[in-house]
């Protein structure tokens, strides 16, 4: 039986199997194989095929400069790039351009029944001029990650924003309280669905009773940029340290500011509390988040207005039964209930963050038994496997609307 199409357009895409680049949306588009065709446009990157097939999805990757200057995309995205590098400012118009012819031959090329442009500018944009140049009325799911909804706040993007989120024949956003600011934007109410990308509860992220807890090793994953709020927690950490001298820091990411952030961790004199770890894969991160007493995300809110969408690497490790402190960004609405509110820190408060830190280190058995009841119920919520049906049904469901109109059309 032939399987329906389905078009994936994103910026952040594995450049090979174990790529310790963020693969949410290559989670998502391998698990939707079993249902669909999935085929994924990304940018091509130094070192990895243009065309390919990875765990099943066919992989389409375009150029837009030289193969050792295609580094737009990885090592903290587009904006943070920009933002430390401005030279690359002269790789947005090929980008642009390369995914706009790319998307536009796709959709000629394979007819698909939906596209699924991940992040609002640039692939809902494009996905939404590229249907236009190919005279094809493809139904776009569109889903923002936060970052592009909440930053980008120039009045002209703004309006390039809100016209691609009214392009869209479905709009999702991973989570809740991003929903007012998409209607801001002018996104239509009936089009949003509330659907994270998921954690693999199952097989990946799980406990091991078998590998112990090291006493008084906290850990941060993620891309090391202004977002993350990596500064705040190395500036709690002194006060840590006076009252736990066997505290160790383990840091694993790479990023924009990984020269500021080794600079300020001289600066406190803590280079031998804390270790800086490239970004792995995830298989390598399982162990980390269960050796760890203490995972910790000091989520901020950057100058720009860029925030975290949902933050799965704190699912991540709840998964696997780590206790975690997190940042108190109002997406955690959707992770935390009333009564884990002491689980939500201000990172900028340095001393009450040291306290919550240490509140959780000198309490491990409260802690962790508030780790195993958290992993219950967000599984019900976040594993792959829910999210997956849930994306399943949405494309279905634009798919068969599409028909619909269709039939009518050649009645």
């Amino acid at each position: 039986m032939t399987k329906t199409k389905l078009l994936v357009l994103s910026s952040t895409y594995p450049r090979w199997a174990n790529d310790p680049e963020p693969g949410f949306v290559h989670e998502l588009s391998k698990r939707l194989t079993e249902r669909f065709e999935v085929h994924v446009l990304c940018p091509h990157a130094p070192g990895c095929m243009t065309q390919e097939t990875l765990d099943g999805v066919q992989v389409h990757r375009f150029r837009y400069a030289p193969s050792g200057l295609e580094t737009l995309v990885q090592g903290g995205g587009i904006l943070n790039n920009l933002k430390q590098q401005p030279w690359k400012w002269l790789l947005l118009p090929p980008f642009l351009l390369g995914l706009l012819a790319s998307s536009w031959y796709l959709t000629r090329r394979l007819q698909p029944a939906a596209i699924h442009a991940h992040w609002i500018i640039p692939q809902g944009l494009v996905a939404a001029l590229a249907q236009r140049l190919a005279h094809k009325p493809v139904p776009i799911l569109l889903t923002s990650h936060g970052g592009d909804l909440y930053s980008l706040r120039h009045p002209l993007l703004e309006r390039l924003k809100g016209w691609a989120l009214r392009q869209a024949s479905a709009l999702t956003l991973v989570s809740s309280p991003m929903i007012e600011e998409a209607k801001r934007l002018g996104a239509d109410a009936q089009a949003i669905h509330t659907i994270s990308m998921g954690v693999d509860f199952r097989q990946r992220f799980r406990p091991n009773p078998q590998v112990q807890r090291k006493p008084g090793q906290l850990l941060f994953v993620g891309r090391l940029v202004e977002k993350k709020g990596v500064a705040y927690l190395l500036q709690a950490l002194p006060e840590v340290i006076r009252q736990r001298p066997d505290t160790r820091l383990t840091l694993i990411g790479s990023g924009p500011e990984a020269d500021s952030l080794h600079r300020l961790s001289q600066e406190l004199d803590l280079t031998t509390h804390v270790e800086f770890l490239a970004a792995c894969p995830q298989e390598q991160l399982t162990l980390h988040y269960q050796q760890a007493s203490l995972f910790v995300a000091p989520f901020v809110q950057a100058e720009n207005g860029d925030r975290e969408g949902l933050g799965l690497v704190t699912i991540e490790a709840i998964a696997c039964g780590c206790p975690v402190l997190v940042g108190d960004l109002p997406v955690l609405d959707d992770i935390f209930t009333p009564a884990e509110q002491a689980l939500r820190i201000d990172p900028r408060d340095t001393a009450a963050f040291a306290a919550s830190i240490l509140q959780q280190l000198n309490q491990p058995e409260q802690a962790q038994q508030q780790a195993e009841a958290l992993r219950q119920r967000l599984m019900q919520k976040f594993d792959w496997e829910r999210v997956t049906q849930a994306y399943a049904r949405l494309v279905d469901s634009l798919r068969l609307d599409n028909s619909d109109r269709d039939s009518d059309i050649s009645r």
